[in-house]
Formats: structure tokens, C-alpha cells, sequence
């Protein structure tokens, strides 16, 4: 199967409550625009919402999650905000100056910085700099995952609830999300990335027996 490329943006945060959210903002798919939001609980149950069966289907069967909830979600994401919203999951964002790790990522030329050739040779640093991070890796359904970003940006405020629970004030992505073999950076950030899905007879046999939650 040839390659999938997702364009797009990723925020991650953590909350004080002990609640950690990723969520995607994509721009440029095979699957169309859409939104969606993975959500790590305190006791660490993990919740993916999905704006439809077939964005669900997709992401489940590349990641790992202890419930799948199908729901509209809205997710607007600017240079300055953002605001996510569906029956279970409501957060703003404040979105800061961009981080020196993103005006390193700016300096690389964007078809550089998005393929998987470049993700193989920083994946080794990215795990060193940022604890939790990977920009390569194994996940489900015989699929490899590259991950390229080209900017970040830091997120300095948050407001919200999940299931109408308060999420309270802004903190570090700590513990490390564990919805597949990589995090988001442990700062509260928004990551500009294209990600590039390959699935073949060789990842599916890297997979086979494998452990969703452990790099590779």
C-alpha cells in the first residue's frame, strides 16, 4: 500500500487535574479535513474522539484505547487559540511564541523535514530531547509512522472539562501519553507535522507479537 501523508497540526497538554489531551487539527488527508482528540485520564484510561466511523476505524486500528466514543467535535485551531468542543470534551487553548526548538524546525527546508528519511535520522535525538518523543515507530495493523514536524509552538494557558469534570490549570504532558509508541513533547506545545502512514508486508511483521505502547 503506498504511503498516507496527514497535514496538519498536533497540540498536546496536561492539565492539573491529571488529564492529558491530544488533539489533532487536520488540514490535508486522505480521509478529508477533520478534527479529533485522545484523551488520557488521571487513572490512566484512554478515550478517543472521533467525528466519525471511518476517522475512528483509522486511528483505532493504529493506536491503542480503552474506549472509542463517536461524537462532533469541532476543532479551530489559530495562531493565537484554540478552542475544542463535542458532548464530552471542551478545552481552550492559548497559543504562545514560537518555542527554539521550532525556529530550529523552521530552518529545514519543509520537504526535508516531512519525510520519513528525515525522521529516521533525528529519531535517535528526539528521544534524548524531548522524554517520550519519537518521530519514527511501529503501531498497529503492520503500520510504521514518521513523524516530521516543521514548527512548534508553546501553549501558556488552558481552560476546559472532559465529561463535565473541570481539567483545571495548564501543566506539563507528564506522564507521557501512552496511546502508541510516541508522546507529545512533555511542554505543552502545538506541533505543525505531516505524518506519513506506511503499511507493507515488512511492518506487519515487525508488529507481529509487538507491544503497542513500546518503541521501536
Amino acid at each position: 500500500m503506498p504511503a498516507q501523508r496527514f497535514h496538519g497540526q498536533i497540540a498536546g497538554v496536561g492539565s492539573s487535574s491529571g488529564v492529558r489531551v491530544v488533539v489533532g487539527s487536520w488540514t490535508r488527508t486522505p480521509l478529508g479535513s477533520f478534527g479529533d482528540a485522545m484523551v488520557e485520564t488521571a487513572d490512566g484510561h484512554r478515550v478517543l474522539v472521533a467525528p466519525s466511523r471511518e476517522v475512528a476505524a483509522f486511528i483505532e486500528a493504529t493506536y491503542a484505547f480503552d474506549e472509542v466514543r463517536l461524537e462532533p467535535i469541532t476543532v479551530t485551531s489559530g495562531r493565537t487559540s484554540w478552542h475544542v468542543e463535542s458532548p464530552s470534551l471542551l478545552l481552550d487553548l492559548t497559543v504562545g511564541g514560537r518555542l527554539p526548538l521550532g525556529r530550529l524546525l523552521r530552518a529545514v527546508p519543509v520537504r526535508v523535514a516531512s519525510s520519513p528519511v528525515w525522521a529516521t535520522v533525528v529519531d535517535p535525538v528526539a528521544r534524548i530531547v524531548l522524554r517520550g518523543v519519537r518521530t519514527r515507530g511501529t503501531a498497529l495493523a503492520g503500520r510504521r509512522e514518521y513523524y516530521g514536524a516543521t514548527d512548534l509552538h508553546a501553549v501558556t494557558a488552558l481552560a476546559g472539562s472532559f465529561d463535565s469534570q473541570p481539567l483545571g490549570a495548564l501543566a506539563a504532558v507528564d506522564p507521557p501519553c501512552r496511546f502508541g509508541f510516541s508522546s507529545t513533547p512533555p511542554r505543552p506545545s502545538v506541533t505543525s507535522v505531516v505524518t506519513t502512514v506506511v503499511t507493507d508486508a515488512a511492518a506487519r511483521g515487525t508488529q507481529t507479537g509487538a507491544d503497542p505502547n513500546r518503541a521501536t
